[in-house]
């Protein structure tokens, strides 16, 4: 709020080990930069935390939810809070000499950065689920015998294997995302910047990618896991491994939705649209990640492409969605068959169901 303010946080700056070995010329212009997008992501990251703790107090209080969502409710308000001390535990890495490889620069711990990344995206996936979940049991309640006919169809053994496929493919596009992030806090995305080579070659050489020098014991136990996680030519490697084979699983799976006869005469028609909204996703985040290595990592650039993971795993999610069998929503739509009076046909009882809903809609 004032200029001793300023110089007080300055001072602080200047004791730490990133501006000794690497601004020790940062004037306090630039430092309120750095300041400012650090003060900014803390309190965005409070701002998400408040919004969510205060509607779920209030519903459960005014028991506006149902138990088990109450305590998914609190179970998501306890991740974000977790969030935060993970956040903080990653920053003090970057504040103490000792936690520093011998000879590596100034920077955050990649194993903290990638569980903040990490926690940060299991706390939006469950919020994304469960949202998921809550719009879907309304729209197969709307018209229950339409919902069963879904269900009977999604039970068919031939989308048995589909089904897990997208729930293998959810859990490399996290992988994958995780390995970027282990990219990004070795700066590994500096080097090699062209594609598909990697210098002369598809890959470094072997010595490179194996070098003694991340090795901790003198046997060398560890040098095949420390380079995999610590060397930067590896890393960058590794994650250019995973995000192609991410990129091909999905076109796999798109053409197994399309040239299979059994599965496509089967798979609900928002199905179809999800995977087609998945190959979009993923042949835009492979145009991110190819131009983010050319031009050298541009700080926007970057953040776009990460932001692309994330949407990449939001469409693979909203597919794997599409294709579950909730046993909730599968009791509630058999205790509404049940309900409704025998007699009425089905397009009276959509009619009714989706007159129910507008009302609610309304309500709100």
């Amino acid at each position: 709020m004032s200029t001793e303010d300023w110089e007080a946080e300055f001072t602080k700056y200047r004791s730490s080990p990133e501006f000794a070995l690497l601004n020790p010329n940062m004037t306090l212009p630039e430092f309120k930069q750095i300041f400012w997008m650090e003060w900014g992501h803390r309190l965005w990251g409070r701002i998400i935390g408040v919004t969510f703790v205060l509607p779920t107090i209030y519903f459960i209080a005014r028991r506006r939810v149902s138990v088990p969502m109450a305590w998914k409710l609190v179970g998501i308000c306890g991740l974000i809070g977790f969030q935060g001390a993970i956040g903080w535990w990653m920053v003090k890495s970057g504040l103490h000499d000792d936690l520093f490889a011998p000879g590596s620069h100034p920077r955050v711990s990649q194993y903290r950065l990638a569980t903040h990344l990490g926690a940060a995206f299991i706390v939006y996936t469950t919020m994304l689920l469960l949202g998921l979940s809550i719009i879907r049991e309304h729209s197969l309640l709307a018209n229950p015998e339409a919902a069963q006919k879904l269900f009977a169809a999604l039970k068919h053994p031939h989308l048995r294997v589909f089904r897990r496929s997208v729930a293998a493919l959810s859990i490399l596009v996290f992988i994958t995302a995780m390995s970027g992030a282990l990219v990004a806090g070795l700066d590994a995305g500096l080097i090699y910047n062209e594609f598909p080579y990697m210098g002369v070659g598809l890959t470094p050489p072997k010595k490179e990618l194996f070098d003694p020098f991340y090795s901790h014991v003198s046997d060398q136990s560890d040098l095949w896991w420390r380079n995999m996680l610590e060397n930067p030519s590896l890393v960058q490697l590794d994650h250019r491994i995973l995000a192609m084979t991410t990129f091909t699983a999905v076109m796999s799976l798109f053409a197994y939705s399309r040239y299979s006869s059994r599965v496509r005469a089967i798979l609900p028609a928002n199905a179809r649209k999800g995977i087609m909204g998945t190959v979009h996703l993923v042949w835009m985040q492979a145009a991110l990640g190819i131009s983010t290595l050319i031009y050298l990592v541009p700080a926007w650039l970057a953040a776009t492409h990460q932001a692309g993971s994330l949407a990449l795993l939001t469409g693979v999610l909203i597919l794997g969605s599409r294709l579950s069998i909730p046993r909730r929503a599968v009791k509630l739509v058999q205790q509404a068959v049940k309900s409704q009076p025998t007699g009425v046909s089905g397009s009276r009882k959509r009619g009714v169901g989706l007159g129910i809903r507008g009302i609610e809609q309304k309500k709100m």
